[in-house]
C-alpha cells in the first residue's frame, strides 16, 4: 500500500494525477470561502459596525495563515521532495518537527490576542461601537487558534503524501460546523445565548479544533508513509532550517498582505466608514475565486516537489501547464462575475445605499486584474515547490508594498475614490512581469540542476 501511494505522483498521467490531487482541493477551499462569506453575512445583519469589526480583524487573522500556511508550504516540500528522493527518515522528520513548530505557532498568537487585540483596533478606528466588537473577534480567534494552526498542519502531511480527499473531508467538516453555529451563536437560537460577533468567532475556532482534530486521527489511522511519533516532536535545528528556507518566504509574503490590508484600510477610512466595509465585502466574495486556485495550487505543490525530486523534468513542466491554464479559467470566470452582478454580491452583505454605491464602482475596477493574478499565483508557487522561494518573496514586496500601497495613497491625494481601487491593477501588472521573469530563470536552473544530478535546495 506503501509503495503504490509513493509511486502514483510519479506515474499516474499528469491531467488525472492533477485532477485527483486538486479538485478535492478546489471544492474544500470553496467551501471554506462559502463560510467566511457566512461569516460576515450573518455579522453584517447586527449592522455595518459589526461588519467593520470583523473585516478590520482581517489583517491579524491573515497574520495567523501566512505562519500557518507558510509553514505548511515547507513541511509540504520538504514531505514530498523526500518521498520523492526515497528518504523515509527526512520524511517523518519534516512531519514530526513541523507538527512541534505548529505549536509553537499557537503559542506566540494566542499571547499576541490576549494582550494585543485592542491596541489594534485603537490603531485604525476610533469608533467605539466597532473596538469592542474587534477586541472581542481578535481575542477569541488568536486566543484559541490551537485548532487553526493544527488543521493547516495536518491536513498537509495528508496532501503532501497524495491523500487530498481525506485533506478535504477534515475541512469540509470543519466549514460546516462554523457554518451550523454562526447563526445559532450569533442570534442565540435555541436558547443559546446571543453573543453577536463574539459568536462567529467561537463558530470559527469550534470548526477549526474539530477539522484539526479529525486531520489528526486520519494520519494516525490512514496515512502509513509517514510515521508521527510523539517522542519525535521536538525541536530540530536542522529539519526547522530546511522547512522555513521554503516556508519563510511565503510567511513573509501572506504577512505583507496583512500589512497592506491594514494601510489600505487606513486610506480608505480617510474617505469613509463604509469604504471599509465595501473593502472588506471585496476580500470575502473574492475568496470565492481566489481560495479554488489556492486549491489548485495545494495539488500542484506535493506533484513538483515529488517529481523534482524524482528528476522527472517532463513532468513538472506539464504539470505547470496544465495548473496555469485552469487557474486563469477560474479567474475569468471571476472576473465575469464580479463584472456582470457587483450589486448581487454586495446585496448578501445587507448594504446600504452608500455602500452600494461605493462597492459597485469598486468591484468592477478591482476584478480587472484577477486572470493576471491567477498565472502569478501559480508562478509564486512553482518557485515555493521546487524550494527556490526567494522569487515569491521579491515579487510579493513589490507587489504589495512598493507598488501598491503607494499608488493607493497617491490616486487618494486625488480625492477620488473610485481611482483608489485601481492600485490593485497596476500592481498586478507588475507582478505579472517579475513573475514571467522569475519563471523563466527557475525553469532554466531546474532543467540544469535535473540534467547534472544537483538538488536545487543545495
Amino acid at each position: 500500500m506503501q509503495q503504490n501511494s509513493e509511486n502514483k505522483m510519479g506515474v499516474l498521467p499528469v491531467g488525472k494525477l492533477l485532477f485527483s490531487m486538486a479538485v478535492p482541493m478546489m471544492i474544500s477551499m470553496l467551501v471554506q470561502a462559502l463560510y467566511n462569506v457566512v461569516d460576515s453575512i450573518f455579522v453584517a445583519k447586527i449592522s455595518q459596525d459589526a461588519l467593520n469589526a470583523v473585516s478590520l480583524a482581517f489583517p491579524l487573522q491573515n497574520l495567523m495563515i501566512a505562519v500557518g500556511g507558510g509553514t505548511a508550504v515547507g513541511i509540504n516540500a520538504l514531505l514530498s521532495r523526500s518521498l520523492g528522493e526515497k528518504r523515509q527518515d527526512m520524511a517523518d522528520k519534516a512531519a514530526n518537527t513541523g507538527i512541534f513548530l505548529s505549536f509553537c505557532s499557537f503559542a506566540v498568537f494566542a499571547l499576541i490576542g490576549l494582550t494585543l487585540s485592542r491596541p489594534f483596533f485603537l490603531a485604525q478606528i476610533k469608533n467605539p461601537v466597532v473596538v469592542e466588537y474587534g477586541t472581542s473577534y481578535a481575542t477569541i480567534c488568536l486566543g484559541l487558534s490551537i485548532g487553526l494552526f493544527s488543521q493547516f498542519c495536518f491536513e498537509r502531511l495528508l496532501q503532501s503524501t497524495g491523500r487530498t480527499t481525506l485533506a478535504m473531508t477534515t475541512q469540509l467538516i470543519g466549514a460546516l460546523i462554523n457554518i451550523v453555529l454562526d447563526p445559532i451563536l450569533i442570534f442565540g437560537l435555541f436558547g443559546v445565548p446571543r453573543m453577536e460577533v463574539a459568536g462567529a468567532a467561537v463558530a470559527t475556532v469550534s470548526g477549526q479544533i474539530v477539522a484539526a482534530i479529525a486531520a489528526i486521527v486520519l494520519n494516525l489511522r490512514c496515512n502509513p508513509d509517514i510515521h508521527i511519533r510523539l517522542r519525535e516532536i521536538r525541536w530540530d535545528r536542522r529539519i526547522a532550517g530546511e522547512i522555513y528556507r521554503v516556508g519563510l518566504p511565503s510567511i513573509v509574503m501572506q504577512s505583507i498582505g496583512s500589512i497592506m490590508t491594514f494601510g489600505l484600510n487606513k486610506i480608505l477610512v480617510s474617505f469613509t466608514e463604509a469604504a471599509t466595509a465595501v473593502f472588506g465585502a471585496y476580500f470575502k466574495l473574492q475568496s470565492f475565486i481566489f481560495m479554488p486556485v489556492f486549491g489548485l495550487n495545494n495539488g500542484m505543490v506535493p506533484i513538483i516537489s515529488y517529481n523534482y525530486g524524482a528528476a522527472r523534468l517532463d513532468r513538472v513542466k506539464k504539470t505547470i501547464k496544465l495548473t496555469v491554464i485552469t487557474a486563469i479559467c477560474v479567474m475569468t470566470t471571476g472576473l465575469a462575475i464580479f463584472q456582470l452582478m457587483p450589486r448581487t454580491l454586495l446585496s448578501f452583505f445587507s448594504a446600504s445605499d452608500e455602500m452600494y454605491a461605493i462597492g459597485t464602482v469598486a468591484l468592477r475596477i478591482i476584478s480587472i486584474h484577477f486572470p493576471v493574478a491567477g498565472f502569478c499565483i501559480i508562478a509564486g508557487s512553482v518557485f515555493q515547490a521546487i524550494g527556490n522561494p526567494f522569487h515569491s518573496l521579491i515579487n510579493s514586496v513589490c507587489r504589495q508594498l512598493l507598488v501598491l500601497l503607494p499608488v493607493a495613497y497617491l490616486l487618494a491625494q486625488t480625492g477620488r475614490l473610485e481611482l483608489v481601487w485601481f492600485s490593485f491593477l497596476i500592481a498586478e501588472l507588475v507582478s505579472l512581469t517579475l513573475s514571467s521573469h522569475f519563471m523563466k530563470l527557475t525553469m532554466r536552473r531546474v532543467a540544469k540542476a535535473i540534467g547534472t544530478g544537483e538538488a536545487l535546495s543545495e
